[in-house]
C-alpha cells in the first residue's frame, strides 16, 4: 500500500467513561498523528471491566439512525478502524456499512475483539465467531491476538505454538479474505513475538519482544491505533508494526508503576512518544 494521506478516519468501537480503553484511548493517539479523527460507538461503558462492577448500554439503534443521516448526509472516509461488536445485528450493520465504504476506496481495518490468554471475554459466546469472520472478509488488515486467531482460523488453543502451527494459523485468517494480518501475544517456542504478515502470498515476519509483567487495559487499542496510524501514513506494515511495538513497550515501562492500573494508560501525556516514527533494528525469526 502506498501512502494518500489518509486523514479521515473513522473509529467504530465501545466508549469508556471512566479508563482508557477502546475509543478512550484510541481517539487520543489518532489525533496525536494528526488524522481527522470520527467516531461511531457500538456501546457505552460506565468504566473499564476490570472493576468487576459496570454498566453497559448497546447502541445499536443509535448506529443504525446514524449511519443513515450520514449517508444522506453523503459523508464517507479514507479508513475505518473497527473493534468490539456488541451483536450479530450490529456487526451486520457495520459489515455492511464497511463493505459499501470499502467500494469507494476506503482502507478497513478490523480488530476481532472476542478474548485473550486462551478465553472469551464475558459476554462473548461461540456466535460471535462467524460474524467476526465475515467482518474479517472485507478487511484490509485485521489485527487479532493469538487467542483471536485461534478463534477465527479453528485451530486449536495452546499455551505455545510452533512457527509451523502459526503459518497454517496465517494460511486460514488469510482464507477468510483477510488481505494482511497482525497476530499479538504469539508464544512462539516459549518466546513471545508479533506476527505481520503483508499478503497471503508474501513469507510472515516474526518480531520479537520482552513481555513486560504488567496488565492495563487498553493497551491492544493503543497499539492498533499506533500500527494503523503509522500504515495510513507510510504505507509499510512492518514499518508500522516495528514502530508501534518500540512505542507501546516504552509508554508501558514509564507506567508500570501506577497505583491503579485498572484505568488503563493515561495516553493523553504520551504525545511526543507517539510522534516519534524511528524504528530500531529488530532481529526477525525467517
Amino acid at each position: 500500500m502506498k501512502s494518500k494521506n489518509r486523514s479521515q478516519i473513522l473509529l467504530i468501537n465501545d466508549m469508556a467513561g471512566y479508563g482508557k480503553v477502546a475509543l478512550s484511548a484510541m481517539i487520543p493517539v489518532f489525533s496525536h498523528l494528526k488524522f481527522e479523527t470520527f467516531n461511531l460507538p457500538t456501546a457505552l461503558i460506565s468504566n473499564t471491566l476490570d472493576y468487576g462492577r459496570f454498566d453497559i448500554l448497546d447502541t445499536t439503534e443509535y448506529m443504525e439512525n446514524t449511519l443513515q443521516v450520514w449517508n444522506e448526509l453523503s459523508f464517507s472516509f479514507d479508513a475505518i478502524c473497527t473493534g468490539f461488536i456488541v451483536s450479530e445485528k450490529q456487526a451486520s450493520l457495520v459489515y455492511e456499512y464497511c463493505k459499501e465504504q470499502r467500494k469507494a476506496g476506503t482502507f478497513i481495518f478490523v480488530d476481532p475483539i472476542m478474548g485473550d490468554n486462551g478465553k472469551r471475554y464475558n459476554g462473548i459466546t461461540e456466535q460471535t465467531i462467524p460474524y467476526m469472520k465475515r467482518l474479517c472478509s472485507i478487511a484490509d488488515v485485521i489485527v487479532p491476538n493469538i487467542t483471536e486467531a485461534c478463534f477465527l482460523s479453528g485451530h486449536a488453543m495452546q499455551g505455545t505454538y510452533s512457527k509451523y502451527e502459526i503459518e497454517e494459523i496465517t494460511k486460514r485468517l488469510h482464507e477468510l479474505g483477510a488481505k494482511a494480518l497482525i497476530i499479538t501475544s504469539a508464544n512462539i517456542d516459549g518466546k513471545m513475538f508479533t506476527v505481520a504478515k503483508n499478503s497471503a502470498d508474501e513469507p510472515s515476519i516474526f518480531l520479537p519482544y520482552e513481555e513486560i509483567p504488567v496488565r492495563f487495559p487498553g493497551t491492544g487499542d493503543i497499539f492498533m491505533s499506533m500500527t494503523v496510524g503509522h500504515y495510513l501514513k507510510f504505507g509499510n506494515l512492518l514499518k508500522s508494526v516495528e514502530t508501534a511495538m518500540r512505542q507501546i513497550e516504552r509508554i508501558i515501562r514509564a507506567n508500570r508503576n501506577n497505583t491503579d492500573k485498572y484505568k488503563g494508560i493515561p495516553i493523553e501525556q504520551f504525545g511526543e512518544e507517539i510522534t516519534d516514527e524511528k524504528t530500531e533494528n529488530y532481529t526477525y525469526l525467517n
